[in-house]
C-alpha cells in the first residue's frame, strides 16, 4: 500500500500570504512529500467571512480545525492545507485546501487575491466557490465584470508558446477542476417564473447569457460565458442560515440538533457529493498526481508568480516529469540491484544468473514505468535499460570468475585428496614415483576446455538476454505509451462533450452566432481525437521497426560471437 503520510490532526499553511508575497511553508511540503497516494484536492474560494472552513471543516470530518472566526475580520492567511484518509475511496488521501476571503479590506494590496484564486484553480480537481445570498447579487465580485474568472486567461496559461497570443477557451476546459457553487444563508424560493426548479437549474439559470448587444449586455455576460467555458462540470448547492444571528458565533460547537435541518441536510448532500464525484488530482495528459507531487506543483507556481510570470500547465507539467522521471528510474535501478543481491548465491549457472536478471529486470521496468510520465524519446527508460545492462555484465563476470577459481580450486583438492582420479591406468602407474607434472597437465587442461566451455555458453546466453531484455522494454513500452494515448483520448473526448452540451445549449436559447462560433473550437476537438488516433498507428509502427531493428542487431551479435 502507497504511503499516506503522516496522521494530520489539524491543517497547516501551505502558501504563505506576507509582505513580501507568497511563498511556501517547509512544514506543509514535508508533509505532502510523505503522500504516495493519489490524492483528491477540494479547493475552496470566496468573500471573507463567508463560512468557508465550516465546510472544509465536515469535510475533514471533524466541527473544528480551520479557523472559523467569529468578527468581520478574515481569519485565514494564505492557504492552508488539511490532508486525511479519503472516506469513500480506498488507498487515495482527500486533500483540503482552504484560502483566505477574498476582498479583505484591511489586506491594502489585493493583487495575492487574484493569485490565491488562480492557484486554488491551479491546484484543485474540485474548485468550490463560497458566496452568501443570490448567485446573482449584484455586489458578487464573482460575476462582475472586472471580477477575478474574467481574469483567468491572465492569471493562467495553458501552453508555454501561446504566452504572446490568446488561448483560446477549448484549452483550459480540458484541465480546469469540477466547478461546485455553494451559496449561503439563501433565503429564497427556488422558483424561476413560477416554476419549482433545481439548484443545478437555479445555476445554469443565473448563468444564462442575454440577448442583445452593447456594453451593459457585454458585462453582464462575459463573467458568464468565462464559466461557462472555462468549467466543464457545474454543481450547485444552496443553504439556508444555519442558526439565529446571536449564535453564530458558537456555532463550530453547537450539535447538529441546534442547527437548522434544512441547513444540516445541505451540508449532509454537499459533502456526499464533493465525496463521491471529486476525482483525483491530474496533470494534462491524465497522469494521477500524488501528495508528493501536489507540493511540488505548488512550489512550481508559487515560485513562477514570485518570479512576475504566469504560471503555466505545460511547463509545470515538463518539471514534474524531469523530477518524476529520474526518481522513477533509480527507484526502478535501487529495485533491480537489491534484488539481485539478495537473491543471487554465487557461483550461479549462466541459466539461473539470466533468470534472475530478467526477474528482477521486469520488476524495475514495472516500477518506472508506474511512475514515469512523458518521458520524451524514452530518455529515462533507455537511462535505466543502460544501466541495468551495466550491472548485469559486472555480475556475469563476476560470477564466471567466481565460478572458475571455484572449478580451480575444486581440481587443486581433488588433485591433494584423490589423486587416483588423476592418474593413468591403473596398471600404468608406477605408485612409488607418481607423475605429478602429467597430472597437473591435465588438470589444467581440462580446465581450459572448461572455461572455454563456460565462456561460448555465455555468449550464448548473454545474446538471448539481450534480445529478452529488448523485448521487455518494448513491450512496457508499448503497454505505457498506449496507456498514455488511451487517457489523452479521454481528455480530450471529456472536453469535447462538455463543448457539444455547452452548444447544444446555446442553440436552445437562440444564440446561434455564439453556437457558431463554438464549432471551431469542436472541431480542434474532433482533429485532436483523430490525432491520437493516427498517433497510436505510429506508435504501433515505430515499435515494429525497432523490433526488426533489434532482431538484425542481435544476429549479427550472435554472428560476431561464435
Amino acid at each position: 500500500m502507497a504511503s499516506q503520510g503522516p496522521e494530520m490532526t489539524s491543517p497547516v499553511c501551505l502558501i504563505e500570504n506576507t509582505a513580501s508575497g507568497l511563498q511556501m511553508n517547509q512544514e506543509a511540503l514535508e508533509i505532502l512529500s510523505r503522500i504516495e497516494q493519489p490524492v483528491v484536492v477540494v479547493a475552496i474560494v470566496g468573500l471573507y467571512r463567508t463560512g468557508k472552513s465550516y465546510l472544509m471543516n465536515k469535510l475533514a470530518g471533524q466541527k473544528s480545525g480551520f479557523s472559523l472566526g467569529s468578527t468581520i475580520q478574515s481569519h485565514t492567511k494564505g492557504i492552508w492545507v488539511w490532508c486525511v484518509p479519503h472516506p469513500v475511496k480506498a488507498d487515495h488521501t482527500l486533500v483540503l485546501l482552504d484560502t483566505e476571503g477574498l476582498g479583505d479590506v484591511e489586506k491594502g494590496d489585493t493583487k495575492n487575491d487574484c493569485w490565491i484564486f488562480a492557484l486554488a484553480i491551479l491546484l484543485g480537481s474540485s474548485f468550490v466557490y463560497n458566496s452568501r445570498g443570490t448567485i446573482d447579487n449584484q455586489g458578487e465580485h464573482f460575476l462582475n465584470t472586472d471580477g477575478y474568472v474574467t481574469e483567468l486567461t491572465d492569471l493562467i496559461k495553458v501552453k508555454s508558446q501561446a504566452d504572446n497570443e490568446e488561448e483560446d477557451d477549448i484549452h483550459y476546459v480540458r484541465f480546469f477542476p469540477n466547478f461546485v457553487w455553494a451559496v449561503r444563508d439563501f433565503t429564497l424560493e427556488l422558483k424561476i417564473e413560477g416554476k419549482d426548479v433545481t439548484q443545478d437549474e437555479y445555476l445554469e439559470n443565473a448563468l444564462s447569457l442575454r440577448k442583445g448587444t452593447g456594453k451593459k449586455v457585454s458585462d453582464y455576460n462575459l463573467p458568464r460565458q468565462c464559466i461557462r467555458n472555462f468549467f466543464p462540470t457545474r454543481k450547485c448547492f444552496v443553504f439556508v442560515p444555519p442558526t439565529a444571528p446571536e449564535k453564530m458565533k458558537n456555532m463550530e460547537f453547537l450539535p447538529e440538533t441546534e442547527l437548522c435541518p434544512t441547513f444540516v441536510q445541505a451540508t449532509r448532500e454537499f459533502y456526499h457529493y464533493v465525496f463521491q464525484q471529486s476525482d483525483v488530482k491530474k496533470l494534462k495528459g491524465g497522469h494521477k498526481v500524488t501528495g508528493r507531487m501536489l507540493g511540488s506543483l505548488a512550489t512550481t507556481y508559487v515560485e513562477t508568480i514570485r518570479s512576475g510570470a504566469v504560471p503555466c500547465l505545460e511547463n509545470a507539467v515538463i518539471a514534474m516529469a524531469q523530477i518524476e522521471n529520474e526518481s522513477a528510474a533509480r527507484e526502478g535501478l535501487t529495485a533491480y540491484q537489491e534484488g539481485m543481491k539478495q537473491s543471487l548465491n554465487f557461483p550461479e549457472t549462466q541459466e539461473e544468473l539470466s533468470q534472475k536478471h530478467a526477474h528482477w529486470e521486469k520488476q524495475a521496468l514495472e516500477i518506472f514505468m508506474k511512475r514515469s510520465f512523458k518521458d520524451e524519446n524514452h530518455e529515462h527508460q533507455n537511462n535505466l535499460a543502460v544501466s541495468i545492462h551495466h550491472m548485469f555484465s559486472k555480475l556475469t563476470e563476476s560470477n564466471l570468475t567466481f565460478f572458475l577459481r571455484f572449478y580451480f580450486l575444486f581440481f587443486l583438492s581433488s588433485l591433494y585428496f584423490f589423486p587416483q582420479l588423476f592418474h593413468m591406468p591403473y596398471d600404468h602407474i608406477n605408485l612409488d614415483c607418481p607423475n605429478e607434472g602429467e597430472k597437473e597437465r591435465v588438470a589444467l587442461a581440462e580446465q581450459q576446455i572448461k572455461a572455454e566451455e563456460e565462456r561460448r555458453l555465455q555468449i550464448e546466453r548473454l545474446y538471448q538476454d539481450e534480445k529478452q531484455s529488448h523485448e521487455e522494454n518494448l513491450r512496457q513500452l508499448k503497454l505505457k505509451m498506449e496507456e498514455e494515448m488511451e487517457k489523452n483520448r479521454i481528455e480530450a473526448e471529456e472536453a469535447l462533450n462538455s463543448k457539444l452540451k455547452e452548444q447544444e445549449e446555446l442553440l436552445k436559447r437562440g444564440f446561434e452566432q455564439q453556437s457558431r462560433m463554438m464549432q471551431d473550437e469542436i472541431n480542434d476537438l474532433k482533429k485532436d481525437t483523430t490525432a491520437g488516433f493516427l498517433l497510436c498507428l505510429c506508435v504501433h509502427i515505430k515499435l515494429t521497426i525497432l523490433g526488426i531493428t533489434a532482431f538484425f542487431f542481435y544476429s549479427m551479435f550472435k554472428v560476431s560471437h561464435i
